[in-house]
Parts: structure tokens; sequence; C-alpha cells
């Protein structure tokens, strides 16, 4: 009677360690390190572009400068482009007190421009021409470079560009894609705003000719819009220097 009575607990704790051993084989494997698949889709390839970009490298990007909706409270109305350059952000506003972030990478020319303009051209897979004080700058960089670069993946305008005006006249800013995409969230030497490739090509899909844009350097914009420019703008010729 005492001999089966201590083998009751021994046996109990038999079933219950076969029990855990079952658990513990059924258990879910550790999720892999790494972006997350809805980011990966989002940046990879398209092979259906002029010039076929691969997929972009977003494994050492911090990930709230990947394409998202986030609120954002503004004065300013949907359809409008905020270029915050201290946060390193690129907001398409679409109302209800939200809007469509992109991260960006701020150049040298990023970060002298403040203020108002308006997109007076597109560009498909651009062509790009450093500025003079680019190659006065960067001689050696920039000087083989002074006749222009044709359009592919090399270019630093990268396959959209997005060309601001003021007053109907080309200010030499420039909102464009890069072959730099590890630069994205940093400040750089050179160029204006920089955006990842698949980043440029969706906000060139989806703003006008004319689209408002507002580049801060400091607070929010919340004064009331610009009213809309009247005077045609003019378009600069192909050959112009571009700065990026």
């Amino acid at each position: 009677m005492c001999v089966s009575r201590l083998a009751q607990p021994i046996t109990l704790l038999l079933i219950l360690a076969s029990l855990a051993g079952c658990a513990t084989s059924s258990a879910q494997p550790p999720r892999p390190r790494g972006p997350d698949p809805y980011f990966t889709a989002m940046y990879g390839p398209h092979p259906d572009e002029a010039f076929p970009l691969p997929a972009t490298d977003i494994s050492k990007v911090d990930p709230r400068f990947l394409r998202q909706q986030v609120p954002y409270p503004t004065y300013e109305p949907p359809g409008t482009i905020v270029v915050d350059t201290p946060n390193r952000y690129l907001y398409l506003v679409q109302g209800d007190g939200m809007a469509l972030r992109y991260g960006i990478g701020v150049g040298k020319a990023g970060l002298e421009f403040a203020g108002e303009a308006r997109i007076g051209r597109k560009a498909q897979w651009p062509r790009w021409i450093p500025t003079s004080d680019m190659v006065a700058r960067e001689p050696e960089r920039y000087g083989p470079l002074a006749g222009g670069l044709d359009p592919g993946l090399t270019n630093p305008l990268g396959p959209r560009a997005l060309y601001l005006y003021q007053d109907g006249k080309d200010t030499l800013f420039r909102i464009h894609g890069t072959t730099e995409a590890w630069s994205i969230g940093k400040a750089v030497s050179s160029g204006c705003i920089r955006m990842f490739n698949p980043d440029v090509i969706d906000l060139y899909n989806r703003v006008p000719e004319g689209t408002r844009v507002v580049v801060i350097q400091a607070q929010p914009p919340m004064e009331p819009a610009m009213p809309p420019i009247d005077a045609s703008m003019q378009m600069p010729a192909e050959e112009a220097p571009l700065a990026f």
C-alpha cells in the first residue's frame, strides 16, 4: 500500500515532464530579425522602369524613415508637401489630421532653402548637370561631370525629380531620388532633398505640377495656405545646371 502511494507522485511527474516536452517541441520558432515584410515588399525591385531598379536595401534603415501614414496636425490643406528638414521628413498632407510621411536626406542646398514654392516641373529619369559651385567646391569629383550625366542607375537624381519654382522661376531646389540609400535620415555634403527611389516614384505619382511645397528649417507651418499662382511657370532649358 505504501509503495503504491509513493509511485503515484512519481508517475504524475513523469506525465508532466512528457507534456512539457511536447509543448516545447510544438512552440513557434523565433521570428527572424530584419525589416518587416510589409516594408520589404514596399521597397522591392521596380523591373518595369526605363532603367530597372533593384530592391532598396533597408536592412540598416531606422524604420521611422520608411514610408508610412502618420498623424500630422497642420493648417496646410490636403495635397500640400511639407519638407521638415531638421527632422528629415517629407509629409504629403492628406487631411483629417493625417499625412503620408517619407524619410529624406538633406544636402547643403536643402539646408539653405526655406519658404514656399510650387512644383514647376516633373521629370522621369532626369538628366543631371552639377552646378558651377559644386564644380568649384570639388573639382576632382565634379569636374569630369561638368558636361552632365545621362539618366540611369548612377545618376544622382535617381528615377524622378520634382523641380521647385518661385514666381515662375526655377529655384534650383529639387526633390529627387538617390543612388545612396544609406544617406536617408542624414545630412549630406551635396544635394537638395533626396528620397528612397521607390518613395520618390510614389510621391511623383501622387502630386501634379503646381503642388504647393513648404520647406521648414525650424517650426512646422501654421499659417494659411499661399494663394494660387496665376502666372505661368517658365520651363528651364533642358541643359540648364540642375542642383541635386
